[in-house]
């Protein structure tokens, strides 16, 4: 067989093996629950299961203000702004990463979202409430977004939408005061923190 043509085989089955792949995370795998079943809530903001990760079902928008793609984590960040905090952001559109804006600095405004903007580490401390932004990885290039729910000196616990089909609803992750004032979380993955 030519060298051309063993490319070509792999090439295809590279492609069979992604679209099998991408197809794979739109299924529920989890009979535990159903889509759309209620699974937590936050100040009375209700987290809901999506199943695979790619699972999409319908946009939600209220007073024709886009919340996001329904279940998906994106969502439920905005519609948990929305209802609690009456917070429409400007730019409604966009993946969980594109809501950090690396051009800007520790305690800037991110115009785009109409919220404050805190690097990881930031000389200001995590709060109840500030929205988690988690960069993207080999198998989620779309990142992630979630809800502080919790803070104490050593840890923040976070609420979240859509971390999978058998990943819980609520995650904690150590916080660190640095000598250098700032407070760390640690995990590289995330980003930073907006705050209202």
């Amino acid at each position: 067989m030519s060298k051309i043509k063993q490319g070509i085989i792999i090439i295809v089955a590279l492609i069979a093996c992604y679209r099998l792949y991408r197809g794979l995370k739109k299924i529920n795998f989890n009979s535990k629950y159903e889509v759309g079943q209620k699974i937590d809530s936050l100040n009375n903001v209700i987290v809901y299961y999506n199943g695979g990760v790619d699972n999409v079902e319908k946009r939600n928008t209220r007073d024709g203000y886009n919340l996001g793609l329904e279940f998906q984590c994106v969502e439920f960040v905005k519609r948990y702004y929305y209802e609690y905090y009456n917070h429409k952001m400007p730019d409604s559109y966009g993946h969980a990463i594109s809501f950090f804006d690396k051009s800007i600095t520790d305690g800037q405004l991110n115009a785009k979202r109409d919220l404050i903007q805190y690097t990881n580490p930031s000389t200001s401390k995590p709060e109840e409430g500030d929205l988690l932004v988690i960069k993207g990885s080999f198998f989620n290039k779309y990142g992630h977004v979630a809800i502080v729910s919790a803070v104490t000196d050593a840890s923040i616990e976070i609420i979240q939408q859509n971390p999978g089909p058998f990943s819980p609803s609520r995650e904690t992750f150590l916080l660190e005061k640095l000598a250098s004032g700032k407070w760390e979380m640690k995990n590289d993955r995330i980003l930073g923190w907006l705050r209202k």
